[in-house]
């Protein structure tokens, strides 16, 4: 481990920042590193028969002690009360491994949900051309159900979900589009109708990509420019789709026909600006940027949430509805789900989900390597007074932790209650 000293446990003092050199399941600590708080930690670990840790100075608020004399060896905290600690530690950590439990079991039900709503969309869309009064039906049910959710909880998680078949990348992005939608269009106070409007709006909004040849849609090389016009027709497509399916609300065509225009003109297929383009359409344009960067294009190469979010906000100013932007920031958070982070512990990890009423403390898994990968921790950092000192490309993980966090080659999300 790069940048530690091994010394004894008696040099060790409050302040000082080390890793303990046994299993994480051999002790009562939550982390095998960690910063000192107390004495009593101190003679905890020498009541284990820890005789050396590894020191990081770098991470650390104080010096190591000098070399200490034989009476000041001695534990400073009685018997008695180390067992009390012990038994309290013991305690926290199997509460937190029934939490993270908890949590896995939470994550799981998400993405059955997911999975659930993924395989109504795909019936949807293939029965818009023999029944299509059934196709609007049972996206307008599942979209009442997800709004339902929305606004009956006021503790909505935002988790990341498994990675995406191949075969679903439209109906993942569109999904996903739809649910950051209505959670922004919640955030922004829209009634219900409103957010149901732009929820069904969201979910069909690509489908004209499905009237577009594989061969060009897949294509590897660069499109070249009659390819290039086609694929910008798509939006107008996908309303020429939905003519056929008389019972969609008209109120959500413009959505559909302009979720690539913005406000400066520069978009497509008509180039629209400014006032040209309603509330639904700028709301929409918004989140389908922000996931487009962070699943990429044939364009693009795919960013982290993190990176997508700040680049947004850099380069859209005339672009995008700024108020929408600080929305979509404030909805899923500085770090959003699938953000790989270094954490002020010095540990790694990935953001699985935030709390949208506690943004600055996402839940973490973390790296571990005394921790086998299906039992990685998950921890909520307000509890554990860590916080985020930066956010990492994942081209900067070494290829241990890159394989441990697996970070998500697509990043696609659910929601579920906290």
């Amino acid at each position: 481990m790069k940048n530690t000293v091994k010394v004894s446990i008696d040099e060790i003092q409050v302040g000082n920042f080390i890793c303990l050199p046994v299993s994480w399941k051999d002790h009562p600590f939550l982390f095998s590193r960690f910063k000192v708080k107390s004495q009593s930690q101190i003679d905890l670990i020498k009541s284990l028969g820890i005789e050396t840790v590894l020191f990081v100075p770098t991470k650390s608020d104080t010096e190591l002690r000098d070399k200490p004399t034989k009476d000041a060896e001695k534990a400073l905290t009685d018997t008695a009360s180390l067992d009390k600690l012990k038994l309290e530690m013991d305690q926290y950590k199997h509460d937190q491994i029934e939490t993270q439990k908890k949590l896995r079991r939470g994550l799981k039900k998400t993405e059955q949900q997911f999975d659930r709503s993924l395989s109504i969309m795909r019936s949807s869309i293939s029965k818009l051309g023999s029944r299509p009064l059934n196709a609007v039906n049972d996206a307008k049910d599942m979209v009442s159900s997800m709004t339902t959710m929305l606004l009956n909880s006021d503790d909505l998680v935002l988790h990341l979900m498994g990675d995406v078949k191949p075969g679903d990348l439209i109906y993942h992005h569109s999904l996903n589009v739809s649910v950051l939608c209505m959670m922004l269009a919640k955030s922004l106070n829209w009634s219900r109708e409103e957010i149901e409007q732009i929820g069904l709006g969201a979910l069909f909004h690509d489908i004209g990509k499905l009237k577009i040849p594989s061969n060009v849609l897949n294509k590897q090389a660069p499109l070249n420019k009659p390819e290039q016009n086609l694929i910008k027709q798509h939006p107008l497509m996908s309303l020429n789709f939905l003519k056929i399916a008389d019972t969609f609300p008209e109120e959500a065509n413009p959505m559909i026909a302009n979720h690539h225009e913005f406000l400066d003109g520069s978009g497509y297929p008509k180039g629209l600006k400014g006032d040209e383009l309603d509330k639904y359409s700028q709301l929409i344009t918004v989140v389908n940027e922000y996931d487009d960067l962070c699943n990429g294009t044939k364009t693009t190469k795919a960013k982290t949430p993190y990176a997508s979010l700040g680049y947004i906000y850099k380069n859209y100013k005339d672009k995008l509805n700024q108020e929408y932007v600080g929305t979509l920031i404030k909805t899923i958070g500085i770090y959003p789900p699938g953000s790989v982070v270094e954490l002020s512990s010095g540990q790694f990890g990935m953001v699985m989900s935030v709390n949208i009423n506690k943004i600055l403390y996402p839940q973490i898994m973390l790296y571990d390597a005394l921790v086998p990968k299906e039992q990685a921790p998950i921890i909520d950092l307000e509890r554990e007074e860590i916080s985020i000192a930066r956010c990492l490309p994942i081209s900067a993980l070494p290829e241990n932790i890159l394989k441990y966090l697996s970070p998500r080659e697509r990043i696609s999300y659910g929601i579920g209650q906290g």
